[in-house]
């Protein structure tokens, strides 16, 4: 295409800029763009910014995209959808005319809108809470907030002090007390063995120690309940 402007790629604002520019020097009506001709000096104008080596951005790039897309589908037989596209097109290009009117205005106005500045006034705010609530939501939402509270807390050592501060019985040490005790080879109250226990700890490591016992057919049980009597087994009693 001959006489092509040479614009610097700095002129323009963006694609939109540039058409409008076109459209101003081929006097076309912006309503009624002859868009084949219009898509081929964009084009050609982007290819002369690539040839100038001048940094082009993205934008630029994907007009002429959009606008080879609009090309093409205006080439085919049946094209309902460039009617849309050309709709689409005129309306950026009309909204962008505005908006380049208005910024021209604001620009040419004399008492420097853009500079004016003025220091935050003081308010004094009304802090009254004026809501008024149920007396079941004031005291879900006490809960909740001081649950919350709660949650950031360390957890509470009270519940894990008896369990520490108790004293542990090993079961080792029974089992060498229920010996002692039947070492002499009388039956014994199996209840008796319990009675010198001084915490529960010790019940329950007295309670192992006798099962131990059992299983290992060191002691007999005879009776039920109170009645129970414990033995040593001579057996083993002589093999001490």
């Amino acid at each position: 295409m001959e006489n092509i402007l040479c614009y610097k790629i700095e002129g323009f604002e963006g694609p939109l800029d540039l058409l409008l520019q076109l459209i101003a020097r081929n006097k076309f009506n912006i309503y009624d763009i002859q868009l084949t001709e219009l898509i081929d000096q964009y084009l050609e104008q982007i290819k002369l910014f690539e040839k100038e080596e001048m940094e082009l951005g993205s934008e630029f790039l994907e007009m002429a995209s959009r606008l080879l897309y609009i090309k093409t589908v205006s080439l085919l037989p049946k094209h309902d959808e460039i009617v849309s596209l050309k709709e689409e097109l005129v309306g950026e290009l009309l909204e962008y005319m505005v908006c380049k009117q208005v910024a021209k205005k604001f620009s040419e106005m004399q008492d420097g809108f853009d500079l004016f500045v003025k220091s935050p006034s003081e308010y004094d705010f009304d802090k009254t809470y004026e809501l008024v609530h149920s007396s079941d939501v004031l005291y879900l939402s006490y809960l909740s907030a001081v649950g919350r509270g709660k949650r950031k807390l360390p957890p509470s050592t009270a519940p894990f002090t008896k369990i520490v501060a108790k004293k542990i019985v090993a079961v080792s040490t029974r089992i060498v007390f229920v010996i002692r005790n039947l070492w002499s080879g009388s039956k014994k109250k199996l209840s008796s063995l319990y009675k010198t226990a001084n915490s529960r700890s010790e019940l329950v490591a007295t309670f192992l120690a006798v099962l131990e016992l059992c299983k290992a057919n060191r002691v007999r049980i005879d009776g039920d309940s109170d009645e129970a009597e414990i033995t040593l087994i001579k057996e083993h009693k002589r093999d001490e």
